[in-house]
């Protein structure tokens, strides 16, 4: 086919117009050109993320409310003799002699140097300084406004040796703090500073509703690294671990250090769920097992140090103790619920108002009493001269008492009671496994010998104790005791209850009499 020149010309620039248009056009995204069977893409991966909780809101609302606490020392001048001798204190002198209760507050307060720790991380106030000679000056913990004209919560242990005391805003803004009061026996303490303005702060949360595998966000000043944020569940509710009287902790397994203590946790909604206090660490870490003292009991505390500087409570005057199955089916208690009174107080209300040696405390004002720690933390609640009504379960049977509450001493005290030297001819209780004899004034046997595969031992019963009631009877002799086993076995009871005296304090003890 012949194609005329000039015709070829004109079809060969339109076709090479056309192409150019068309790379032009793909080039800039307005088409493409395909040629055959063009690959089709796969989409790339898309995976749809579960819905998560974020903290980042609730973190950005809360922080500037919570504050670093700087405590500067109580310390006496120490003889500059060169030597760089600890005191040998960790913080936690005033401890009762409990390894256990020691190990549990090692916990996240930073001493020492400018970072808020030392080298071993132990306490060194008035430990001397290499470079000056001068004492090491300032603790560090954490803490959280609880109103917007300064008062703002901490911990007891983080300013009980302090002679003053320095707070860091969020915005690093340090202001000076007066300390309001504390409360050694919830480890609380309220200081306040003056500024110019309103402070931001935060509210206690309703702790009754928390459960455990809640979420929970943890902000602090852990080794000194002020604002730090954790997050983590609620592990456990109604831990005690030793700590006193009032142990009703939160376990969270957010991570806590040294400086967080006095640091709030907050729930999803920003309120304040507890109060850092003590971490479980047998490294001086966190491990995930930390403790926090619940909103409920931190608002109550707080409030009463706002506006006396003190707590006062209620004080029943009893020594008691908890009851065990044995006990309950030795006093004919259906459960092992209520608190056995192992001896009450010659100037308490308790004793005034005829509570006895061997009252199982069942109710206070119709609230069951489900432990010795639950009648600590009720009476507790009461201010001093509050009438409360009583249950006790005495001899079979339940009867209400009146009790007119007095004043808790600011050391407990303890119940007295004579231990004299035993007599030299002993006498058998072959049935219970135990040797006895006659005290001096004829009140009590004084153990002697105990068997070892017997079931006293078993229970704790060592050479030196003193029975000095079985099944609420006065012991003055063997024969009170087998005759308080023989009545047993006849009611069909499986133990006698033994009261028994050692070091000035009394304990009950339940002791099988027949098989079955």
């Amino acid at each position: 086919m012949n194609i005329a020149p000039n015709s070829y010309s004109r079809t060969r620039k339109r076709l090479m117009a056309a192409a150019a248009s068309l790379a032009i056009a793909g080039a800039i995204g307005f088409g493409a050109v395909t040629t055959g069977t063009a690959p089709v893409l796969a989409d790339a991966v898309r995976v749809e993320a579960p819905q998560v909780p974020g903290f980042a809101d609730i973190v950005e609302r809360v922080s500037p409310a919570v504050v670093s606490v700087k405590v500067k020392a109580k310390i006496e001048p120490a003889a500059d003799d060169g030597s760089d001798q600890s005191d040998g204190q960790d913080g936690m002198n005033s401890l009762p002699d409990n390894p256990q209760l020691r190990r549990f507050f090692k916990e996240f307060r930073g001493f020492g140097d400018q970072n808020g720790q030392d080298q071993d991380g132990n306490r060194r106030f008035g430990r001397r300084d290499h470079n000056n000679g001068q004492p090491r000056p300032v603790a560090q913990g954490s803490g959280f406004f609880i109103s917007d004209d300064g008062y703002l919560v901490t911990n007891n242990h983080v300013v009980e040796e302090g002679s003053s005391f320095t707070v860091v805003m969020h915005d690093g803004k340090e202001l000076d703090a007066k300390l309001i009061g504390t409360d050694p026996r919830t480890d609380l303490a309220v200081l306040k500073v003056d500024g110019d303005g309103k402070f931001t702060y935060v509210d206690f949360a309703d702790d009754s509703k928390v459960r455990v595998g809640d979420w929970v966000v943890a902000v602090g000043n852990p080794f000194g690294l002020g604002g730090t944020v954790t997050a983590g569940i609620v592990s456990a509710r109604g831990r005690d671990i030793g700590a006193g009287p009032y142990d009703d902790f939160l376990q969270i397994d957010a991570s806590v250090n040294r400086g967080n203590s006095g640091g709030p946790t907050f729930n999803l909604n920003g309120q304040v769920v507890g109060i850092n206090t003590a971490i479980f660490s047998p490294s001086g870490g966190s491990v995930g097992i930390a403790f926090d003292i619940p909103a409920s009991t931190a608002k109550t505390v707080v409030q009463d140090l706002m506006k006396s500087g003190s707590v006062q409570r209620g004080w029943l005057g009893v020594e008691i103790q908890p009851v065990t199955s044995d006990i309950a089916e030795s006093l004919g208690l259906k459960s092992e619920k209520g608190a056995l009174v192992s001896s009450a107080q010659d100037d308490g209300p308790g004793k005034k108002a005829g509570i006895t040696a061997g009252d199982v405390i069942t109710q206070v004002d119709g609230k069951d009493v489900a432990s010795p720690k639950e009648l600590a933390r009720l009476i507790g609640a009461y201010a001093p001269g509050k009438s409360v009504d009583v249950t006790v379960w005495r001899d079979g049977k339940s009867q209400a008492i009146k009790i007119d509450l007095g004043k808790l001493p600011s050391t407990d005290k303890q119940a007295s009671a004579d231990q004299p030297a035993a007599p030299a001819k002993p006498d058998t209780l072959a049935d219970l496994g135990l040797t006895v004899t006659k005290s001096d004034n004829g009140k009590g046997l004084v153990v002697t010998d105990v068997d070892p595969d017997s079931d006293a031992a078993d229970r704790g019963i060592q050479p030196g104790d003193i029975i000095t009631s079985v099944n609420s009877t006065e012991v003055n002799g063997t024969e009170d005791v087998t005759k308080a086993m023989t009545d047993a076995v006849k009611s069909g009871r499986k133990a006698v209850l033994m009261q028994i005296t050692r070091d000035d304090s009394n304990r009950f003890v339940a002791l099988p009499v027949a098989k079955g």
